[in-house]
């Protein structure tokens, strides 16, 4: 596919006064067919120009030439970064906790319904969305544990987007994720994702069977102890739900207390690397929840 750049004369008027002028100007374009206006929006984007009233575009050609980058059409990147998708995809009635309702996705504005509030050829479509918080890959805020706990709305930021990652892989057919094998691990202001490989069960009765991994309270401390700033899993739960653990959540209890969001039912963590990656997970900020759907990601440079 080839690239383009219009060479133009320009004349811009500003909505304070005065004006500015350039001849045989030349900007990268997305395709030969761009349109005059959309060829001032970008010229005004490249510049930077703030107050603008009016372009006037003249003596426009496009010519085929490698793009070199600018505020308005970005060169292709260079450094090999990549995103990494770390979340399940929502859909009508999903199961994510066995026993726990699944979403329920309809319309509350059809295509169809909407042609007769808009003018000829125009169309919106407008979603609505019936669910529990606790629904594909999401996020516990302290709140979700405790009364008085920030909740959606009152974590910052540096708690949920663009942390330092670290990945520990938990060897296959351990369930206990615990202090000692959290040890080696520098963990201090790091996003710890826990790497476990349950999630190829996701969706399935395997994922909730009694052998699903954890977080021991024990490990929790620790991670509380060294200065983690978010935990995550991609388990079912990152406390113990066997029969045997009597409904206490030591890892929830810990975390939460220390202001550690969890984010609980990651998938894809085998594709990054175990340090070297920024990890987001933010949900909406919505007052009074303390849990919420996330679109959990990564971004890795090579």
């Amino acid at each position: 596919m080839g690239e383009y750049r219009a060479v133009f004369d320009a004349e811009v008027v500003f909505v304070n006064g005065g004006g500015l002028r350039t001849d045989g100007f030349r900007l990268d374009v997305p395709d030969p067919g761009i349109t005059d206006d959309e060829l001032a929006a970008l010229l005004v984007r490249h510049l930077g120009l703030l107050m603008v009233g009016e372009v006037r575009i003249t003596n426009r050609t496009v010519v085929e030439e490698p793009h070199k980058g600018g505020r308005g059409i970005a060169a292709p990147a260079t450094d090999g970064r990549r995103l990494v998708e770390l979340s399940h995809e929502i859909t009508a009635g999903l199961v994510t906790l066995p026993g726990w309702p699944g979403p329920r996705i309809t319309d509350w504005l059809t295509r169809e319904t909407s042609r007769q509030r808009y003018a000829p050829g125009v169309e919106f479509h407008v979603g609505r969305i019936d669910m529990i918080a606790n629904t594909g890959t999401y996020v516990d805020t302290p709140s979700h544990r405790f009364a008085d706990g920030p909740d959606l709305a009152g974590v910052p930021l540096d708690r949920l987007a663009d942390l330092p990652g670290l990945v520990v892989r938990v060897p296959a057919g351990v369930r206990a994720v615990d202090r000692l094998l959290l040890a080696p691990y520098e963990v201090t202001g790091r996003a710890v994702l826990l790497h476990t490989g349950w999630d190829t069960h996701f969706g399935t009765d395997r994922y909730a069977a009694e052998d699903a991994p954890y977080l021991t309270g024990d490990g929790a401390s620790w991670l509380v102890e060294a200065g983690a700033t978010l935990v995550g899993i991609d388990s079912i739960n990152i406390d113990d739900m066997t029969p045997a653990a009597a409904g206490e959540r030591p890892a929830h209890s810990a975390l939460l207390a220390a202001g550690i969001p969890i984010v609980e039912h990651l998938t894809g963590l085998s594709e990054l690397p175990p340090t070297g990656f920024r990890f987001t997970a933010a949900p909406p900020r919505v007052a009074g929840m303390g849990t919420f759907p996330v679109r959990a990601f990564a971004t890795t440079k090579p």
